[in-house]
C-alpha cells in the first residue's frame, strides 16, 4: 500500500474510511447493493475482505476521487459475492479457519477436581 504520509487522493479515503463502522454504511457509502443476510452472517469476513483487496489496490491507486470511489465500490461488491457464493469457513479470511487443526486443550475432569480448593 502507499504512504499514507503522502498527500494522495489515497488520504483522503482513509478519512472517508475511518468514519465509517458498520458493515451496512460501506455498502450505502459506496451504494453498493447488498443481500442483507450474507451480510448479517458474514459481515466481518466481508469487511476483512475489502481491506486486503483494497490494499492491493492501492498500490496502483486511480489518480482522482472518482476513480478511487468506483474501484472501493467494484471492490466491495466482491468482497460481498465471495461470501454470497460461498462461506467463511471456505474463503478462509480469518486465521482461526485457516489452521489444519484447531489447537484445543484438553484436560480430565479428574484433574480439574483434584485442583480445586475444598469446600468448593
Amino acid at each position: 500500500m502507499k504512504d499514507r504520509s503522502q498527500g494522495s487522493e489515497s488520504q483522503w479515503l482513509f478519512r472517508e474510511l475511518a468514519a465509517l463502522s458498520a458493515a451496512e454504511e460501506f455498502f450505502e457509502y459506496f451504494a453498493v447493493p447488498y443481500d442483507r443476510h450474507v451480510v448479517n452472517v458474514n459481515r466481518l469476513h466481508i469487511l476483512k475482505r475489502f481491506r486486503q483487496y483494497l490494499a492491493t489496490a492501492l498500490d496502483d491507486p486511480p489518480a482522482d476521487r472518482e476513480g478511487l470511489r468506483a474501484l472501493c465500490a467494484s471492490l466491495l461488491a466482491r468482497s460481498h459475492a465471495d461470501f454470497a457464493r460461498s462461506s467463511a469457513q471456505a474463503e478462509k479470511v480469518f486465521r482461526v479457519f485457516q489452521d489444519p487443526t484447531p489447537q484445543v486443550a484438553v484436560t480430565a475432569i479428574q484433574r480439574v477436581s483434584a485442583t480445586r480448593p475444598k469446600g468448593e
